[in-house]
Parts: C-alpha cells; sequence; structure tokens
C-alpha cells in the first residue's frame, strides 16, 4: 500500500507512546436545572491539549468510544481565526520543537499539520470502539493529505466513505466554486459495523411498516387506531431502536414529528409566509419559528393538504412535519447542502451578547444527522477539537428526540474551553433566549476536568502528587481490572489489595515515601491460600524458583508500570 511521507514523520511515528499520562482532575459539575426534560447527565469536558487528553481518557475508555467526530484545523494559512488554523499556535510550536528537533525549522505548513494530526489519530483509534465510526470535517487544503493517513492507520479495508458537504458559501464567479467540505468516514472494523448497523435499523424499520399497516387494517378511526396503536408502542418502545420517537400513526403509516419544517433550509433560504398557518380547533394564526420556515408558502399548502402537519394541542406550539418510518432514510446521503452560515447564526442565538463568539461553527443539524446515524442510544461520543460544542449541542438534541442516554466527551485546548464551548452546552442544557425567542433546555450534565499532573515525574518515578487513588487505578486497569471491580485502599483484605482479573489476584505494594520489599514477611500478610498471584513492589527478596514453584509473579515499581 503507498505510504504518504513528510518531513518530521519518523520522529512522530510512535510519538503516541511517549505522551506523558496525566490524570484527570474535576474541576466542577453541572447539572440543568429541574425543569427542563431528563438527558445524559455523565459526560465530560476537558480543558487541555487534545494529545494529553487523548491519552488520559485510555484507561476508562479504550476500546468503548462508539463515535469520533472531529472538525481539526483545515489548515488553511488563515490566522486571523479564533482557532488558529495555520498550526502556527506557540504551543504547537513549541512542541513541534521539543519531537521533531532542528528538522521541524524545514517544514511546510502541510508537515507541521500532518505531525500535528498523526499521533492524535493514532490515539483515537485506541479509543474507537471495535464497531465504532470515525468522522473527521476537512476541506481541500488537507484532504488528500489526510485520507492517505488515515488509509495508513486503519487500513484502506476500513474506509467507509466519504461525505461531500456543498456549503452554499462561496459566491465568487471567477473560479471554479469552491463551495465543498469533506466528512471522511473510517471504521474500526468495518466488518463489524455492517451487521450492527444495517440489521438494526432495516429490522426496526420493517417491523414499524408492518405493525402500520396491521393497525391501520384493523382499525378505521383515527381516535381509536392511535389509541390502540400508542398502547403497543408503550410495551414495545425499547425495541424500537433508532425509531424510539415513534409514537405516533394514521392510515399512511407510523411517524414521528419534526421540527425541521421550520429549520432553515437549501440555499439557506428563509421563508417568509403571506398568511398565517391557522390552528385547526382554535382557529388562531400558530407561533411563528425564531429562523423562519424551511419551505416555500406552496410547498407549506402542499403539506396541509396532504395532512403531513402536526399541529400542537393550542396555536402556542410550533407546527411540526410528519416523518414515517417507510421514509426513514437507511443509507446516508454522500452529498449534503447545508449552509455553514447557519451553524453561525445559531450560534449568536445562544450568545446574543456577542457579535461573533465563534467563527464558522458547524450547524448542530449536520452534526445530529452524522450522530443520528451512526450512534445507538447508550453510545460514547467523543470531538477532541471541540470548538464552539456543536458535538454535544447535537448529541443532547438527539437524545432529547428518541430518549437516548448517549455520553459526549469534548476536549478543547484553548482558553475559551470554560467560557465558550461548556458556556454553550450549559445554555442548551438549562435553555436560553428571551420572551418569543425562548428555547427550552434540553437537560443533561457533565462534569469540567483539566489535565492534572503525570504519573511519572522528570526522573520517571510515581509522581505522588498524583494520588495513590489515582496511581491504583492506572495499574488496575493496566492488570484489566474494571473500575467496578477495584478495591479501596481501606478494604478489609489489605490496603495493598488491587482486585482480581483473569483468574489472577493483585497486590500493590507501593508506599510514596518509601520502598517495599517482597519477602517472606510481607507474603505471609498478604496471602493465606495458594493460587496465581501478581505482586506489584519496589524489591523482590524471594528467589526465581519459589516464585515459580507457589505460582506467583513480580513486577518491579516503576519499571514494570507500563507507560500506554
Amino acid at each position: 500500500m503507498p505510504t504518504l511521507h513528510w518531513v518530521g514523520k519518523e520522529k512522530i511515528k510512535n510519538h503516541h507512546r511517549d505522551v506523558p499520562y496525566r490524570v484527570l482532575v474535576d474541576d466542577y459539575r453541572y447539572q440543568a436545572p429541574d425543569t427542563p426534560p431528563i438527558n445524559s447527565t455523565a459526560n465530560c469536558i476537558i480543558q487541555g491539549d487534545n494529545l494529553e487528553a487523548l491519552k488520559s481518557l485510555l484507561p476508562e475508555f479504550e476500546g468503548k468510544v462508539q463515535c469520533i467526530y472531529i472538525d481539526p484545523p483545515y489548515n488553511t494559512g488563515n490566522e486571523s481565526w479564533v482557532y488558529n488554523d495555520n498550526v502556527n499556535d506557540p504551543r504547537i510550536r513549541k512542541w513541534l520543537g521539543q519531537v521533531v528537533g532542528k528538522e521541524g525549522e524545514d517544514m511546510s505548513r502541510h508537515d507541521k499539520w500532518l505531525c500535528m494530526m498523526y499521533p492524535r489519530l493514532k490515539l483515537l483509534h485506541r479509543l474507537l470502539a471495535d464497531d465504532g465510526i470515525l468522522l473527521v470535517s476537512i476541506d481541500r487544503h488537507e484532504m488528500a493529505n489526510l485520507k492517505a493517513v488515515l488509509y495508513e492507520i486503519y487500513l484502506p479495508q476500513n474506509w467507509v466513505g466519504e461525505i461531500c458537504w456543498r456549503n452554499v458559501t462561496d459566491n465568487n464567479p471567477t473560479n471554479i466554486s469552491l463551495e465543498h467540505e469533506y466528512i471522511l468516514c473510517f471504521a474500526k472494523n468495518k466488518k463489524a459495523i455492517e451487521p450492527v448497523w444495517k440489521s438494526s435499523v432495516l429490522a426496526s424499520k420493517q417491523k414499524l411498516i408492518e405493525v402500520g399497516e396491521e393497525f391501520s387494517k384493523n382499525y378505521s378511526s383515527a381516535k381509536e387506531l392511535q389509541a390502540k396503536y400508542s398502547h403497543w408502542y408503550r410495551e414495545h418502545k425499547n425495541e424500537l431502536w433508532p425509531f424510539q420517537d415513534y409514537k405516533f400513526i394514521d392510515h399512511e403509516g407510523i411517524y414521528t414529528g419534526s421540527r425541521s419544517v421550520h429549520n432553515p433550509g437549501k440555499e439557506g433560504y428563509r421563508y417568509e409566509y403571506p398568511d398565517d398557518i391557522i390552528h385547526p380547533k382554535t382557529k388562531k394564526p400558530c407561533k411563528q419559528p425564531l429562523m423562519g420556515y424551511r419551505f416555500p408558502w406552496e410547498t407549506m399548502q402542499k403539506l396541509l393538504e396532504q395532512e403531513r402537519i402536526i399541529f400542537g394541542s393550542d396555536e402556542t406550539k410550533l407546527v411540526e412535519l410528519k416523518l414515517y418510518a417507510k421514509d426513514y432514510k437507511t443509507k446516508f446521503p454522500s452529498v449534503l447542502e447545508l449552509d455553514s452560515r447557519t451553524g453561525t447564526n445559531e450560534i449568536k442565538s445562544i450568545f446574543p451578547e456577542s457579535t461573533r463568539p465563534f467563527d464558522y461553527p458547524k450547524p448542530s443539524e449536520l452534526i445530529f444527522d452524522l450522530l443520528s446515524f451512526t450512534t445507538k442510544p447508550n453510545s460514547i461520543i467523543l470531538d477532541s477539537f471541540a470548538g464552539s460544542g456543536t458535538t454535544a449541542h447535537a448529541a443532547l438534541k438527539l437524545n432529547a428526540q428518541d430518549g437516548g442516554n448517549r455520553r459526549f466527551i469534548l476536549i478543547e485546548m484553548m482558553d475559551y474551553a470554560d467560557s465558550l464551548t461548556a458556556e454553550r452546552v450549559r445554555r442548551v442544557m438549562a435553555g436560553y433566549g428571551e420572551g418569543g425567542k425562548t428555547v427550552p433546555g434540553l437537560g443533561g450534565g457533565f462534569v469540567f476536568q483539566r489535565l492534572g499532573e503525570p504519573l511519572f515525574d522528570v526522573d520517571k518515578q510515581l509522581n505522588p502528587a498524583v494520588g495513590i487513588d489515582a496511581i491504583r487505578r492506572y495499574v488496575a486497569w493496566q492488570e484489566c481490572i474494571s473500575a467496578d471491580a477495584l478495591a479501596l485502599p481501606n478494604d478489609s483484605r489489605h490496603r495493598y489489595w488491587l482486585g482480581e482479573a483473569n483468574g489472577q489476584r493483585v497486590f500493590f505494594c507501593y508506599e510514596p515515601d518509601r520502598a517495599t520489599c517482597l519477602d517472606l514477611d510481607m507474603l505471609a500478610e498478604l496471602i493465606q491460600n495458594p493460587g496465581p498471584t501478581l505482586f506489584y513492589a519496589d524489591q523482590l527478596a524471594l528467589g526465581e524458583d519459589f516464585m515459580r514453584r507457589h505460582n506467583l509473579r513480580f513486577k518491579k515499581i516503576p519499571r514494570d508500570i507500563s507507560r500506554l
């Protein structure tokens, strides 16, 4: 397979192994008020270098992340953005100097970008679940280079496809119109995702089509039809992924409501109607959507005639569009049209006090569509270039729609991680806006974390500043002891007892202020019954033959504590 080479590649090819493991320190926790709906709360937002933050996630999340979406710098050479897009941030330049050395002095900006991305993509690969999906937004500046690197890390057979996003913002008439961005899609193991997504989605869709036809045949009254289906729906809701929100029925089939009727649509146009939409019962004008209607007036008239519009109990609720299960797409389109300015308008509505809170954020509608197609209700979603927090916004919206409990992990290195990224998530969870522009909260909570001390100090000794609990968690993970099975330091068995995994008992004999030695006295103190046992200690005073005869193993602190 052809591979891509660039200045500095050999220096950073295995750099992800040398990145120091740092503990994550909780700064604060946020929980939305009780009034919004219930949403996921086991979320986290991390401020810090995403290379080190990704390393710190490995003990808890390696092989568990269902969907990774990242929107890295496009390397356009534009340095005027809040998020520097020329890989020229002082922190990145310092890192390149330390890792690549003098060779980095001859780097082009493309070399720098590839050096920055490669170790991060390697760590993301380790965090991705076997049936997980990686989605990367990029444009023409680095698209070819990125795809070559992803082929190298993920292998060509795990390429899923690429989505061409026509963002409809280039109005330059003198060149070929450059309106496209791309989303590259790779699987950890493509063979593992096919039965998961295709069979489950198709099976649920087919089941709802058949149930809708059966109920429609048996009940002619619309009221009785809905009542009977509602009873069936309550009993089977948890079996219907990803159709948990399809709780309505008419004689056309089973459907859900979608607010897409009043999202800015194709070309970003917002249609203002010449007449009000009248509520069929109250005969009063329905509430107008904040950002206008998606469809022209003529299209809305047809939808009303076809009874494809859902009204609330009165005119104060925004109308919605019927989405039938039979029309649910089981393949994601390879070409999207969505004006990127909708993302800017969206974040301005969340931060009305700021004229330019963030440059060119992705629309949550775009990420929502990606997540709805690639995640299950209990998936873990990771975004290590979090920016303004759009991925969290989309995950919360998706949970609110289908009753899911998706968890998000955001990583942002810039100073605005709390004031913008986390603040957006807080406002989305609690609700924002005033008067007629009020947007209800989606509920949920998160913990805000920062990168703490490294596990090893400059002398490559265990760093007591991280705390004994963090050290024990790290060693337990290394020995495949789950977090639930990890013993507390005050366990009645012994303070050195870690737990048991794979038929082996594990003791971590560590004292921050003195060396420990596994001898006969300590052995008698720790175990009374024979059996496979692993001991971590600073020194060993028992012979190899003795250890082998009694099925005992020894690992030296700190030498045998792996550095991931």
